[in-house]
């Protein structure tokens, strides 16, 4: 979301940003780049999304979305009012289904064209960690949850103006299930990094940066901990293996084993990454595109990732990103990368040129202006 206001900004278009705090997600504004707030004017809301037992169970009794229904605040909907009735705007651009529930209010106080900027097929997350669950009561609430987010999801896909998916596969999907507003393609884009690769350095160390409170990533870690890791210390035992990211659990940072180091939230992601060595992608669930991988291709890293993990993303495996779906390939990649510096180099350097082709910013920002401008 960053990304694209600042490319919007920089394209020359006047943005304001009215975003929404979370508990798992919490910004100080006054703690925010002064030059930005200035830009955006922005304000956000807070609203406690935090998972509620109590309301879980009393959704199980109603046929609505427990996803949907925990962004749905009077608090939001007054200051959107506000926002709307202060200044006209051609585009309202809601940024995923989690801000669908006010559609009715935008249209209400505003002639704007009303833009989703669809992230994911949101209920394909459910549906693949539905899937890979083995515990049958956890599975069976996962399929619920998945079953009434596809519904909402259906049900709204035709009471936008239009909408931007993140790939072309998302738009594909959305097509099927019924759209018929005007749509688009328009990946994530990054702001050319300029200054030179930070090579590769031997013994060679593997690391993985996300958010572990979003389960995709906390699960893949898991998986990859489980089943993949072990096997890379038998055929390099002196590997390192880095995790960061917000929301890391106790049982990871508290881990004893002497090849792995753990850590939180890190204030500067380009700076971790240029620190370290190969970037891991385990995902088995999700959807949509992976921003940290493309950032990640834009300081020349290699990146072994799941095909679900590069999904949206217009790569070449072996050439500028390395895909391993299984066990034996992560091992497999892994192991490669560690003996041949000569192949991480050249495939770092295919993977800042195809950030560089594909996923410009200032590019993606001027091609969703014309999306707008199409359908104004």
């Amino acid at each position: 979301m960053n990304n694209l206001t600042q490319g919007l900004i920089n394209t020359g278009n006047q943005v304001r940003v009215l975003a929404i705090n979370t508990p798992n997600n919490l910004v100080y504004i006054d703690e925010v780049d002064k030059g930005y707030v200035k830009s955006t004017n922005i304000e956000a809301v807070y609203i406690d999304t935090a998972i509620r037992i109590g309301a879980a169970i009393a959704n199980l009794f109603t046929d609505k979305s427990y996803n949907i229904e925990r962004f749905i605040s009077g608090d939001f909907d007054r200051k959107l009012v506000e926002v709307l009735k202060n200044d006209e705007y051609d585009i309202v651009q809601l940024e995923s289904l989690f801000v669908a529930p006010y559609l009715d209010t935008i249209r209400k106080y505003s002639k704007a064209k009303i833009v989703l900027r669809s992230h994911n097929v949101e209920f394909e997350i459910w549906q693949r960690r539905s899937a890979t669950c083995k515990n049958p009561l956890k599975k069976a609430y996962l399929s619920l949850l998945t079953s009434r987010l596809k519904k909402y999801e259906i049900n709204h896909l035709n009471k936008y103006d239009a909408i931007a998916c993140i790939t072309t596969r998302d738009m594909e999907i959305q097509k099927k299930l019924g759209s018929a507003v005007p749509m688009t393609d328009i990946p994530v884009g990054v702001d050319e990094i300029k200054a030179p690769i930070v090579e590769i350095t031997e013994p060679i160390s593997l690391f993985h940066l996300g958010s572990m409170d979003w389960m995709p990533n906390l699960e893949a870690i898991e998986w990859f901990l489980n089943h993949v890791w072990g096997d890379i210390k038998k055929a390099l035992p002196e590997i390192r293996l880095n995790l960061a990211g917000k929301s890391m659990p106790q049982w990871l940072m508290n881990t004893t084993d002497p090849n792995i180091e753990t850590m939180g939230h890190v204030k500067d992601a380009k700076q971790y990454m240029n620190n370290n060595g190969i970037m891991i992608v385990p995902l088995l669930s999700g959807s949509g595109m992976r921003v940290k991988i493309i950032e990640g291709m834009a300081l020349g890293k290699v990146i072994i990732s799941t095909a679900i993990g590069a999904e949206g993303i217009e790569y070449e495996h072996g050439k500028d990103i390395f895909i391993a779906d299984t066990p034996s390939e992560f091992v497999e990649a892994i192991v490669a990368c560690s003996r041949d510096m000569e192949l991480c180099k050249t495939v770092g350097h295919n993977a800042k040129e195809l950030v560089r082709d594909k996923y410009d910013n200032i590019v993606i920002s001027q091609k969703l202006i014309e999306f707008y401008k199409s359908i104004s």
